[in-house]
């Protein structure tokens, strides 16, 4: 799952995982705010809640000495007038008889040391408020609060006499709700048989449901998840738009820097006016195009003066070489000599030639002169050419497909077809079919398929750099210098078209050009062969 993330993570771009970035960060941000929001506001209400128990139990033990509370449960009259004066509340009062002061409950505590003598001081409270309890004020009798020994240890070890607990409480004739509970220990006054009243220490448990606190938190929350979640839409909105409005400058220089190739290195990348790094990028990016373009220039000016300078002197060596082998008499080690001469300074020659034209290419001084074409009338033309060629290296030529009207160089384009053609007979094949189909409206492509040993896939688009063979010792042999569709690829680039090759080793290669049909004046029937 993670390694998926990373790949999912290394696969977007930069303005998605700003946007990823940002918006997680927001909605992280806005989820800790929802949630000290909601915390802050329960402990806010709790904290309301509390209060207002203690007032409540306050207002209670001020109230006991007018409620005239009778031990037992048998009467409740005083409780249900506690009632009625907190209506909202629930009361339980478990006395501890003989007991009357706290500190002399808490100091009895402290004083009983071992583990034994504590348990037996709790079981007597237990005793004793279960004895004595009052009949408690909306809760059933028949389940009445009782704290644990736990809960108990708490309230005798509290220095202020009082504990708060959560616990689920059944009121009389309903189901159990959540109630937050205040549990104190305090001396109220009990009404003896005799009329008299004595204070004794008592138990008493004031309650407050917890159902409208939670439901206001609920509330809350639904609040806080929809602005959550219109928080979260809204901050990938913004981060996204935020990202595209950063990034555009940079988006501005990549697409600059991709539309500048060798043939139009004189562009330059547009600088924004942004004093950050993108300028800096983009200013970094002029200086390297101006170290290449000078770079160009010099190789291109080397070819050509090179190419120049080597022509007259070729020429020369092969024009005495063919005099020579007309003019005078030699023996058959000379003239053997000479014809090697001689072919060497024909195949410097079309190297020199081939070298002028890639050089007149780089530097866009290749002109085209379109004219209208019919695909079919190209490729038999072609054939006629180079049939006596192929019956002398054993092959075949067949012209076939459709007949497609099109725009562009003728020559040109017969040097790109003969290059392939060329190409074919060198690796041996002895079937060389020629087509033509428009795999789209406004485009022709131009095939050249053969039955040779074909090439792995490795290598095809390596045929397209300069000088690189795949067999050089053959390929020198046959006059090849690694050119041919060098030049094809420049003359094909020039038409605004594509060239490529597909082949599968002992299955033949497959060299498909793909032409624009340009723009096309309206034939008549008489125009069309």
């Amino acid at each position: 799952m993670l390694d998926g993330f990373r790949q999912r993570w290394r696969g977007a771009t930069l303005r998605h995982r700003l946007t990823t970035f940002y918006t997680t960060l927001l909605v992280v941000l806005l989820l800790l705010t929802a949630l000290t929001v909601q915390t802050m506001m329960r402990h806010d209400l709790e904290r309301s809640l509390e209060n207002d128990l203690a007032d409540t139990q306050t207002q209670f033990t001020e109230l006991v000495p007018s409620l005239q509370l009778a031990l037992g449960p048998t009467d409740s009259d005083g409780l249900a007038e506690a009632r009625s004066k907190f209506p909202s509340s629930v009361i339980q009062v478990d006395p501890l008889v003989a007991r009357s002061q706290t500190g002399d409950l808490q100091s009895e505590w402290s004083a009983a040391q071992d583990e034994q003598s504590r348990l037996a001081l709790l079981d007597f409270l237990h005793r004793q408020s279960e004895a004595f309890r009052l009949r408690p004020v909306g809760i059933d009798p028949a389940a009445p609060l009782q704290l644990s020994d736990h809960e108990l240890t708490q309230l005798l070890e509290s220095p202020s006499g009082q504990i708060l607990i959560n616990r689920s409480v059944k009121p009389q004739f309903a189901d159990p709700e959540p109630m937050r509970i205040l549990v104190s220990l305090t001396p109220l006054k009990f009404q003896q048989a005799d009329g008299s009243s004595e204070e004794m220490l008592a138990v008493t448990f004031i309650g407050r449901s917890l159902s409208s606190l939670n439901r206001t938190v609920t509330r809350l929350q639904l609040i806080m998840g929809g602005l959550l979640l219109l928080g979260s839409f809204l901050a990938a909105i913004g981060a996204y738009v935020l990202a595209g409005w950063a990034l555009r400058p940079l988006n501005t220089v990549r697409h600059a820097v991709e539309g500048i190739d060798s043939q139009n290195l004189q562009a330059r990348v547009p600088v924004p006016d942004s004093d950050d790094e993108v300028e800096a990028l983009a200013v970094a990016f002029n200086r390297m195009l101006s170290r290449l373009e000078d770079s160009f220039e010099t190789q291109r000016r080397f070819s050509s003066d090179a190419s120049h300078e080597l022509r007259t002197p070729v020429t020369a060596i092969g024009g005495h070489a063919t005099y020579l082998l007309r003019r005078t008499e030699l023996n058959a080690q000379q003239r053997e000599s000479i014809q090697i001469i001689q072919r060497e300074s024909a195949r410097m020659t079309d190297l020199i030639g081939s070298l002028l034209q890639l050089a007149r290419s780089d530097g866009g001084v290749l002109q085209l002169k379109s004219q209208l074409l019919f695909s079919q009338m190209l490729l038999q033309e072609i054939a006629r050419e180079l049939r006596p060629l192929a019956e002398s290296e054993g092959a075949v030529l067949v012209p076939a497909g459709q007949d497609i009207p099109f725009e562009a160089d003728p020559d040109r384009l017969r040097q790109v077809l003969n290059n392939l053609i060329s190409n074919a007979l060198k690796a041996g094949a002895t079937r060389i079919e020629l087509g033509s189909t428009q795999p789209k409206p406004g485009r022709v492509r131009l095939s050249v398929s053969d039955n040779g040993p074909g090439i792995a896939a490795d290598q095809l688009e390596k045929l397209f750099d300069r000088f690189y063979r795949l067999e050089d010792s053959r390929s020198r042999d046959r006059g090849g210098a690694g050119l041919g569709l060098s030049i094809a690829r420049t003359i094909v680039d020039a038409h605004g078209g594509h060239i490529w090759l597909e082949s599968q080793l002992g299955q033949g290669t497959q060299a498909y050009v793909d032409l624009p049909v340009g723009n096309l004046p309206a034939l008549d029937d008489d125009d069309i062969p």
